[in-house]
């Protein structure tokens, strides 16, 4: 029973409530890969503050854009943990480079939908590719979570391993456990909580200074803006192949609401949706920061509270951009540890591995060995290339190594030559 339906204004107290609820939600997505982004890209922390900042104040910018005149649907938008693998993958080509090919993929996604052209690739995502696509995120992360759990770990390597699993049981027991509202503050949860037992029983740190204002405006490493663009093809390549993957995620989203709430006009919400969607990206790679998607879990907050007004995400949006502006609240945000970063990214995953199972029994993607080799063979090689030395990756020409080094486009690339290709004869024999 949903007590407030799509374009219904709840009363100015319940519209106050529900608003900071879905900030409570949002703010923990944009802080994680705010702050893993900040320290891959920059040593020092006005540079790292500044880069969350522009973060913040680009989903709140586009959440309300979203809600007002995109899909005009009750969504979340935040970071694409998809392109987190590209960017890692990239790195060691400039920042401009890096963050051109992610404005070249906001291109993409929004000449898509402008185009028309969305309905005719749609044959690409089978539900074998879907789900190989799911659990690629989720394993190719896996050295980026390694790192974090194990910075600033010597002589305690024991502590951290045991502290991020019990930290993601905890969640996971908290997740079986809560019901309503509740089940939609885990992630927020887990972040309190383990903060408070790391800096109780885990390795003495010293809290990082507050960063003013005043310090980050003269900072000369910090710019608004990545002019002046520089391409790579390689970059751009491997870029490509994660914006296929954001545009499932995109098109699952918006799908799985439209089906919630009933609404008789998807196609039109679902290209004004991707269209904003691209648009954002755009903005992301010209400031120089991640890519925003529309986040999968919304239809689950809407079950959990009963309230689908879209309008209620416009001062979550509103709060999301004052955050921004205050970069003492974003360098307070950021003391959280590394430790408990990583392990709220291992629970993420997880999540994600479960969602990508989850689909593959419900669409039965498996059902003779050709089809379990689709998923497995793309699966086991892009955790091998995720885990390849430096030596054989420098080896590799330069023009191809975002290619050939990216575990997830290797995976990607594979999957899709397996099913439309290698074995598409034989399963349709067989079938």
């Amino acid at each position: 029973m949903i007590n407030y339906k799509l374009d219904d204004k709840p009363a100015p107290l319940a519209f106050a409530l529900y608003g900071l609820q879905w900030l409570a939600i949002c703010v923990p997505t944009i802080l994680i890969l705010g702050r893993v982004l900040s320290q891959l890209h920059f040593e020092d922390a006005p540079s790292q503050i500044f880069y969350t900042q522009k973060l913040f104040m680009l989903a709140g910018v586009f959440l309300i854009f979203q809600v007002l005149w995109g899909h005009k649907m009750p969504i979340l938008i935040g970071p694409a943990s998809v392109l987190l693998i590209g960017i890692v993958s990239s790195l060691s080509f400039s920042y401009s480079v890096i963050y051109t090919s992610v404005a070249i993929g906001g291109v993409f996604l929004f000449l898509l939908a402008v185009s028309g052209l969305l309905t005719k690739i749609s044959f690409l995502f089978t539900p074998r590719i879907i789900v190989v696509i799911l659990l690629l995120i989720a394993l190719t992360l896996a050295p980026v979570i390694i790192n974090l759990l194990f910075e600033n770990s010597a002589g305690i390597e024991n502590f951290h391993f045991w502290f991020a699993i019990c930290l993601v049981l905890l969640m996971l027991i908290m997740n079986k456990w809560f019901s309503g509202v509740w089940k939609s503050v885990v992630v927020l949860l887990g972040l309190v909580v383990g903060t408070i037992i790391y800096t109780q029983f885990g390795k003495s740190i010293q809290p990082a200074a507050i960063i003013s204002f005043s310090e980050i405006i003269t900072s000369d490493k910090t710019s608004f803006f990545i002019f002046p663009f520089q391409l790579d093809a390689g970059v751009i390549i491997a870029f490509m192949f994660c914006y296929l993957a954001l545009l499932i995620n995109e098109l699952g989203s918006l799908q799985s609401m439209g089906s919630i709430l009933e609404v008789e006009d998807m196609d039109k919400r679902t290209k004004r949706g991707v269209a904003v969607t691209g648009l954002s990206n755009i903005f992301a790679g010209i400031t120089g920061v991640i890519g925003l998607v529309d986040f999968s879990f919304s239809p689950g907050i809407i079950s959990a509270t009963r309230c689908a007004s879209r309008f209620v995400l416009i001062p979550a949006g509103i709060g999301l951009a004052v955050i921004s502006l205050f970069p003492q609240v974003v360098s307070f945000l950021n003391q959280i540890p590394s430790l408990v970063i990583g392990a709220i990214m291992f629970y993420l995953m997880v999540s994600q591995l479960a969602s990508g199972f989850q689909l593959m029994e419900k669409q039965k993607a498996i059902f003779n060995f050709e089809t379990a080799i689709i998923i497995s063979f793309p699966l086991m090689l892009a955790v091998i290339i995720s885990f390849l030395p430096a030596s054989i990756v420098s080896s590799m020409p330069t023009i191809v190594r975002p290619i050939f080094s990216n575990g997830f486009v290797m995976g990607v690339i594979m999957v899709i030559l397996c099913e439309h290709f290698i074995f598409k004869k034989k399963e349709s024999k067989e079938s």
